[in-house]
């Protein structure tokens, strides 16, 4: 299978129809479109770490979840360390794609990977293009054991917790960035947000909105779709061979 090949049957999984207006996606880097697909790299980021993996392992394209080009690029030399990167992967004939928030809004994508974690039932959307997601808890629980319990299944060095009093049963979900959303998934019925980010004042003003925020930290609230990832290139090729890179450079003290 080409590298065209891939990204178009991709491109039809994750649909750019669910990408917010302002986002840029899809077709990063691609020196050779008719390139075989033999291996395939897959991160949250395209790092300078993931793009030095990807030529000391030979493989042909790297899938992420954020963009590897979000702001336009004015020239390609090496005083940006963005077009570095580009120059690097063009010379040695390595694709990206990105899928950002088309992946998030995406059924099965960044936040039903986050639902399927915590065994959210009765899931639905919630918030801007509908990327968030909002279920209820199998059981009941304490919003300090639900934040034990969400640090523990993602792998988080640590979490944030501010609790409003409530006990947690239906809880929402959004992957990231998520401190704009927070009213609409109080909107959404949520007792509980869980989140990558949502800010100082918000984590201050729980208690008096009425609701427990649990910040996770915005690589691993995303990091599961990484594996969502794979799963889709194995369907539209089980002879290409997959691996995660955990792109994570952001350590807790």
């Amino acid at each position: 299978m080409t590298v065209k090949e891939l990204y178009k049957i991709l491109n039809e999984k994750i649909s750019a129809e669910l990408s917010c207006e302002w986002d840029n996606d899809g077709l990063m880097c691609c020196p050779d479109g008719e390139r075989d697909v033999r291996r395939a790299l897959i991160a949250l980021d395209v790092t300078d770490s993931v793009v030095d993996a990807a030529i000391e392992g030979k493989y042909d394209v790297i899938v992420s979840h954020h963009p590897f080009i979000f702001k336009g690029l004015k020239s390609i030399n090496d005083e940006s360390y963005v077009a570095e990167k580009a120059v690097k992967l063009i010379k040695h004939g390595i694709s990206v794609f990105s899928f950002h928030t088309r992946l998030d809004a995406l059924d099965g994508g960044v936040n039903d990977c986050l639902c399927a974690l915590l065994s959210l039932e009765n899931v639905s959307a919630f918030g801007e293009c509908d990327i968030g997601r909002v279920g209820d808890l199998p059981t009941p629980m304490t919003a300090e054991e639900l934040a034990r319990l969400a640090k523990e299944l993602l792998g988080a060095d640590g979490v944030l917790l501010s609790e409003c009093g409530k006990v947690c049963r239906r809880v929402a979900v959004l992957g990231g960035e998520g401190g704009d959303d927070i009213y609409a998934a109080i909107a959404a019925g949520a007792d509980t947000y869980i989140s990558g980010r949502l800010g100082y004042h918000a984590m201050t003003d729980a208690p008096d909105m009425g609701i427990n925020l649990i910040e996770a930290g915005h690589f691993y609230t995303e990091n599961p779709v990484c594996t969502a990832l794979v799963e889709m290139i194995r369907e539209a090729d089980p002879q290409i061979d997959c691996d995660i890179y955990h792109s994570n450079k952001i350590k807790l003290i």
